[in-house]
């Protein structure tokens, strides 16, 4: 390539970037209103939880409040619950005694997770509290132990700067047109199918 190629090139380099730049200049531009957001994160990959809980660090970062609900999985022992349930900014409730097939008892599932509602349900009436992270709680809504009829009027009711972040699998239809930002984590491959144990400070 000679160096007239090499200077053609990166002169059409520029040209695509300063391109680029005026669009997105022009959408952040446009982008004028702060509200708080409710996100939705679902499918059946790994990492909805993890970036809910990264969203608790940032939260953090600004020195605001933040309280996470951990249903169903609430009795796994997890790095993030261990760094950050000790933070006094960082409400932490384990809402749950493990998945359905360890616990076995739908009853006691329900009584967990209801439980764990109502101290959800709290933070989402408290305007010092900036994001409210309802781990899982997609679950619930498929193994009907709570209605979209029962959450959804707490979490629209919240006060008008305070983040919600949903994860779980299978997120239903009306929670995803509820939502203002929905993320689907797909699954292409997983170490655990080929025999990997769950790792600390990768898996938990």
């Amino acid at each position: 390539m000679s160096e007239n190629d090499d200077v053609a090139r990166d002169l059409a380099h520029k040209a695509r970037a300063q391109k680029h730049k005026q669009v997105v200049d022009a959408k952040i531009a446009a982008a004028t209103r702060d509200k708080g957001l409710l996100l939705v994160l679902t499918g059946n990959g790994k990492g909805k939880s993890s970036s809910a809980f990264g969203m608790v660090a940032r939260t953090l970062g600004y020195g605001r409040k933040a309280a996470v609900f951990q249903f169903i999985k609430g009795a796994e022992n997890v790095g993030e619950r261990t760094f950050f349930a000790s933070h006094p900014n960082v409400i932490w409730e384990k809402c749950g005694e493990g998945f359905t097939w360890e616990t076995q008892d739908r009853t006691r599932d329900i009584a967990a997770a209801r439980a764990g509602w109502e101290k959800a349900k709290a933070a989402l009436a408290d305007p010092d509290i900036s994001l409210v992270v309802l781990d899982e709680l997609t679950y619930l809504v498929t193994y009907r132990y709570l209605s979209l009829d029962e959450i959804m009027p707490a979490i629209e009711a919240r006060p008008e700067m305070q983040h919600v972040v949903i994860t779980g699998r299978a997120a239903d239809e009306a929670l995803i047109a509820a939502a203002d930002t929905v993320s689907a984590i797909r699954d292409v491959k997983h170490a655990f199918r080929d025999g990997v144990r769950a790792q600390e400070g990768i898996d938990r």
